[in-house]
Parts: structure tokens; C-alpha cells; sequence
């Protein structure tokens, strides 16, 4: 895997081979990030990077800037690559060692951009939970957005907050978004 652009462009990260995880593709992650790049200022977001695996996307925000990152993974393995390169680059990426649900039903902070890369193989109400926890414990800021990635076979339209999805060969990414709603 590479850093696509900011500070670490190119860059080249070889995550150990005995981690159980499915990296975002370059390409993908590319024009994931093309399209928040034309939202967001990356240096004034918080991040909440959830089954964050070997970091790709933490680090991909913390190359452009973002200094507010929380990532999330179960795996021991991914937590200790996610730290090593963290402390590498120098990247404020906080790490937390936890079951993503239970983090989200403990958690209180809001945060701009949550992104999700559960396992694709979850079954669609894993999914939906994911999507229905964070916004019901509110924790994506106002006008933020919540992006799940996942098989281009998983369905998640049909859930509220769902704005748009873009495919990417096998990859899908599903976006939500936490707009308030204008009184008349």
C-alpha cells in the first residue's frame, strides 16, 4: 500500500503479512479521497477510522494534515503496526485496541468523518448496526459524514442518512450524512 498524496506522497508501506486484514486499493482510496478533498479542509477534521486494519486510511489522512485521528481495530497485530508507523511519521493517530461496537456504545465524541471498512463478508445487519450506532448516539458532528466501505454486493441505501454510493470495482463506498434539517 501507498500514501497518495500530502506530506508522505508515495510513499510505500509494507504492513506484516500475518495481519487479518484487506487493505482499500490505491485507486480506490485515491478517488475516496478526491471526493472529501472537496468537502473538507483536512487540518480543522476529526477522524474516526473504525476496523481501521493496517491504518491505511488513518495514515492517508494524517499524510494531508488531519491531526485528530482515532483508530479503531480489534487485532492486536493491526494496533502495534497502526503505532510503529504513527511514531514513524510522527502522525497523531490514537489507537484503541477494541471491539468496534462495543467502542461505539461506550464512546461520547462526535467526530467530522467516520469512516468504516468492516469485513466484507459481515452479514448485512452488522452493517446496518454500524450505520444505525453512530447515528443514534450521535456521533458524527453536524454536516459530517459517515462513509462505509464494502462489497459492491452489500445494500445499504435503503438506510436513513444514506446520501450516495460509489463503486470502484469490487469496492463500494456508501455515504450518510448528518445534515440539520432547515425548520420553515
Amino acid at each position: 500500500m501507498r500514501i497518495v498524496s500530502g506530506k508522505f506522497k508515495s510513499k510505500r508501506l509494507q504492513a506484516p503479512k500475518n495481519l487479518p486484514v484487506r487493505p482499500t486499493t490505491d485507486m480506490a482510496k485515491e478517488a475516496l479521497f478526491n471526493i472529501i478533498n472537496n468537502l473538507y479542509y483536512f487540518n480543522s477534521v476529526s477522524v474516526l477510522d473504525l476496523f481501521s486494519g493496517t491504518g491505511n486510511i488513518s495514515f492517508e489522512f494524517g499524510s494531508r494534515g488531519t491531526e485528530k485521528i482515532i483508530a479503531v481495530d480489534t487485532h492486536f497485530g493491526c494496533v502495534k503496526y497502526i503505532n510503529k508507523i504513527s511514531d514513524e511519521l510522527d502522525l497523531n493517530i490514537n489507537t484503541i485496541k477494541s471491539d468496534v461496537f462495543k467502542y461505539l456504545n461506550k464512546s461520547n465524541l462526535q467526530n467530522d468523518i467516520i469512516f468504516a471498512d468492516p469485513p466484507y463478508d459481515f452479514e448485512n445487519e452488522k452493517f446496518e448496526k454500524i450505520v444505525t450506532t453512530i447515528f443514534e448516539r450521535n456521533l458524527l458532528a453536524e454536516d459530517g459524514l459517515l462513509i462505509v466501505e464494502h462489497s459492491k454486493h452489500t445494500k445499504l441505501d435503503h438506510l436513513p442518512n444514506f446520501s450516495y454510493d460509489k463503486k470502484y470495482g469490487g469496492n463500494k463506498f456508501s455515504f450518510f450524512e448528518n445534515k440539520e434539517t432547515e425548520l420553515e
